[in-house]
Parts: C-alpha cells; sequence; structure tokens
C-alpha cells in the first residue's frame, strides 16, 4: 500500500462512516489491505457462519472456479465461500460487514437463497421485490438506532432540516448511525453530498447507547436479523428510508452551516407514499432493557 493509501486508510478508520466495522478495523494491518487469511482468521475466531450454517470463508475467485455456474447467494449459502477479489475495497468492506454484522448477513443470505430456490421451483425469471429489498440493504443499508420515537418519525418523513439542523443535539446524544451497507462504506472513499443510504430505525433502550461499539453492535445485529424475519419487511422496497447521508451532523464539516440543509435536490421532501409506507421496529420492546 502506498504512503497515500495507508493515509486515506487511517483516515477512513477514524471516520464515523466506519464506525460499524472500527473493531474488526482494529484488528487488522493499519499499512496494507489484509489477507484473505488474516479476514478468515478473524471469521473463524468470531464463529461467522453462512445462512445456511456453514462455516464463512473468504476465498480467491479461483478457489471457487468450479462453482461459477452457481448464483453468488447460492454459493455463500451452501459453501460459505464468499469470492473476495485482492486490493478490491468492495470486497473487502464486504468481509468486513461480515464480521461486523454475522447474523444480518447470514440471514439476508439465507433469505436470497429461499427465494432464489422458490423462483426457480415456479421457472419465474427477475429478481422479484424480496430480493430487490435484501440487496437494497446489503449494498446501501443503514442501520439508525434511536431511543426517541419522535426523531425516527422525523427521518421517516423526510423532515432533514428539523431533524438534522432543529434537533441536533438530540440526535448527536439519542441517534447511532451504523453503515451496513458495503456499497455505501466504499462511498466514503470518494463522498459526495448525494450519497444516500437505506435506513433501518431501531428504536431502542437509552442504557443502550451506553454500551462498549461491540456490544452495541451485537444487539443491532441481532435486531436487524430479526427484522429481516418478517414478511411485510421484503414487501416494498419502501420500508427502507432515504437517508443522505452526509447530512448526519459530524460526518462532514460542511453541514455547521445550516444552508447546507436547503439543498432539496439532496435533501429531497419525498413523496407521501414513500412516508407512509413504513414498518416501526422496535417500539414494543421500547421498556426492555438492552
Amino acid at each position: 500500500m502506498s504512503t497515500a493509501a495507508q493515509r486515506q486508510w487511517t483516515r477512513l478508520a477514524a471516520s464515523p462512516w466506519f464506525a460499524s466495522v472500527h473493531e474488526a478495523l482494529e484488528r487488522l494491518p493499519g499499512d496494507r489491505l489484509p489477507t484473505l487469511e488474516e479476514l478468515n482468521a478473524l471469521a473463524s475466531e468470531r464463529g461467522v457462519a453462512s445462512g445456511g450454517g456453514t462455516p464463512l470463508r473468504f476465498v480467491s475467485a479461483a478457489a471457487r472456479a468450479d462453482d461459477r455456474k452457481q448464483q453468488y447467494e447460492i454459493c455463500i449459502h451452501g459453501s460459505g465461500e464468499v469470492e473476495t477479489r485482492p486490493n478490491s475495497w468492495h470486497d473487502l468492506f464486504n468481509a468486513l460487514v461480515w464480521l461486523a454484522f454475522p447474523r444480518t448477513k447470514a440471514t439476508l443470505n439465507r433469505l436470497h437463497h429461499d427465494a432464489i430456490k422458490r423462483w426457480q421451483g415456479e421457472a419465474r425469471s427477475g429478481r422479484g421485490t424480496a430480493r430487490d429489498v435484501l440487496t437494497l440493504f446489503d449494498e446501501g443499508g443503514m442501520i439508525v438506532a434511536c431511543t426517541d420515537p419522535l426523531l425516527g418519525d422525523l427521518l421517516r418523513s423526510f423532515r432533514w432540516r428539523d431533524l438534522f439542523w432543529g434537533r441536533r443535539a438530540d440526535v448527536t446524544a439519542q441517534m447511532r448511525f451504523r453503515v451496513f451497507g458495503h456499497a455505501i462504506l466504499e462511498h466514503a472513499l470518494a463522498p459526495y453530498k448525494a450519497v444516500t443510504a437505506k435506513a433501518l430505525i431501531v428504536d431502542i433502550d437509552c442504557r443502550a447507547l451506553e454500551l462498549p461499539d461491540a456490544r452495541l453492535n451485537a444487539l443491532l445485529d441481532a435486531r436487524a436479523a430479526a427484522y429481516f424475519e418478517r414478511p411485510e419487511a421484503l414487501a416494498s422496497t419502501r420500508t427502507l428510508h432515504p437517508l443522505p447521508v452526509l447530512g448526519i451532523p459530524g460526518w462532514t464539516a460542511a453541514n455547521e452551516d445550516p444552508r447546507y440543509y436547503e439543498d432539496t435536490t439532496v435533501f429531497r421532501p419525498g413523496r407521501k407514499a414513500a412516508r407512509e409506507c413504513s414498518v416501526p421496529l422496535g417500539r414494543e420492546h421500547k421498556k426492555q432493557a438492552p
């Protein structure tokens, strides 16, 4: 890794954009991209498994050349092999998310597998809504932990200025934003204002925010995995809520100016149907301990 790349790696590791995978990053070399062996050691240590229950392994394309005819998710489900190209940030970020959110990744993998097999059995073509939802979250998802339901409602209602400026201190104190989608992590390499994640809002007890990052991650991982088990979660792509990433306080110095949120090409008001299509997660658990 060049000196410039090392500086970039250090910058990314310290960014709130990478808070979700920070624990894994701390276990990996800071002066180069990790090897497959290093990633697999962490996966083995953490007991990461595919949606089919097979221990997960990150492998090169050559290692699974005989399985080329199998669809990507089918191969992972059965063999546990996740093709990971060398020197690919995209594939590295996918591996980091497997390490950080193993339950949710395994759930998505199993649901993909089941949907593919179901459609094959019915001789249907295309992907279907369920797989569209799964792919959107896998590539572009963000888990938003929130202790105040009113803040979550502002996000669902596309009231960006009210949320990120009017309730700025509350957002910082009562919300946590954890990137799940590896494509969103990749955007951190060259961030731009319009980067938009698909948010899953998880209502949590305020005590959960006092947990160490690893335990908070585990809690959010369990909650997100449980969410996608619900049939209604896969009924529409609008059950996930658009979230302009660089609107989050602290994620860019530019949003310290309230005029930042006046750009309606990024902070769009949204459609009424999108605002009304919501599957709240967690309010029924609000009084439970984290």
